[in-house]
């Protein structure tokens, strides 16, 4: 089954791979570190909470 998962795998990024487009950035390096700022604060009230 491991063998058949890798395959699938390999056959799926030969096809995207077939017509690559660049990835592009939608949002600044600030609106990401923001983000990622909420999500810490989320994450570190629930973690808290469970204490």
């Amino acid at each position: 089954m491991r063998r058949s998962g890798e395959k699938d795998i390999r056959a799926f990024i030969e096809r995207h791979n077939e017509n690559p487009r660049p990835y592009r950035w939608t949002k600044s390096a600030d609106e990401i570190l923001a983000s990622v700022k909420r999500f810490c604060q989320k994450t570190q009230q629930t973690l808290c909470h469970e204490f």
